[in-house]
């Protein structure tokens, strides 16, 4: 008989992160992916050239290798642990994903349009990588955090700014979804 792998159900894998953010909460930390940019670019000196990476770098160690273990457990995850590379999406995205030029939807795990190598022969694909980095990168900078820190550590903290925060980047994202996209790939 073969194996599956399935996803964890959520009643397992929300009280890990429940878990794993109450001993955080105990121990003052504040988790978040992006402050880990900054942590880099401190690292590498750019405290020479602005204020904004002057700061205590050795105090975020912790994060550098929660960030070290999400890059090492998404590998052993995708292959390892994925029988399938294919994403379930419902019919009617899958049908309106394809009208728009995404003929790899639900057969691959990214968009190939966008994520293989031929994809960055095309400079309209390389502009909307570029774009779309420098807006996550300046939004996220901008609201303090990226989502997985205020969706995750600053709502366990009961921080006002990041419930305004999470709420933003929803409305972003269905903005994007359901109006950006359309006008720009069809």
């Amino acid at each position: 008989m073969e194996y599956i792998m399935q996803p964890w159900p959520w009643y397992v894998s929300g009280p890990l992160i429940a878990l794993t953010m109450a001993i955080l909460v105990l121990l003052g930390k504040r988790f978040g992916m992006s402050s880990n940019l900054r942590t880099i670019c401190s690292i590498a000196g750019a405290g020479k050239a602005s204020d904004f990476f002057r700061f205590d770098w050795k105090s975020q160690q912790w994060n550098l290798i929660v960030a070290l273990g999400v890059g090492i457990g998404g590998f052993i995850a995708a292959n390892y642990l994925t029988v399938d590379e294919t994403v379930l999406i419902h019919g009617q995205s899958l049908k309106k994903l394809q009208e728009l030029g995404f003929s790899s939807a639900g057969t691959s795990y990214m968009p190939l349009e966008f994520f293989s190598n031929e994809a960055f022969y095309d400079p309209g694909t390389i502009a909307i990588l570029l774009i779309g980095g420098f807006l996550v990168g300046f939004g996220a900078r901008y609201a303090g955090g990226c989502t997985s820190g205020h969706a995750i550590s600053g709502l366990s903290n009961l921080q006002l700014p990041s419930l305004i925060a999470v709420l933003g980047f929803f409305a972003g994202g269905l903005f994007m979804i359901h109006f950006l996209f359309p006008l720009l790939f069809s």
